[in-house]
């Protein structure tokens, strides 16, 4: 299926305005001005959620196995939880998932 040249750039220009729309949000009107302590205290959880959003669709349907979950990133994916909160250490327990999830798929 091919979409039309006009179309196709009514897409891009619209997300690319978006994007910027969303950005300068931030960085052109508020600029340096403080921002309000409630705030701040919101945005320290931007992370910790964007994170799990971004990593559950490869746990739960990847692409590796057409869409189908399977033990290895599960147990990846529970190895890499457990070891962020016993250890509060990201990188650790982002390494440690990996490990497991190869650990894992090369028993298999």
């Amino acid at each position: 299926m091919e979409i039309d040249r006009l179309d196709l750039w009514v897409v891009i220009l619209g997300l690319g305005l978006g994007t910027f729309a969303i950005r300068f949000s931030f960085l052109g009107l508020i600029g340096n001005r403080p921002l309000p302590e409630w705030l701040l205290r919101h945005l320290r959880y931007t992370s910790v959620a964007v994170l799990p959003g971004l990593v559950a669709p490869l746990v739960l349907w990847p692409a590796a196995t057409g869409g189908q979950p399977d033990a290895a990133r599960l147990a990846a994916a529970v190895a890499t939880l457990a070891l962020g909160v016993v250890f509060r250490h990201t990188l650790g327990a982002i390494v440690g998932g990996a490990a497991v999830l190869y650990l894992v798929l090369w028993l298999v």
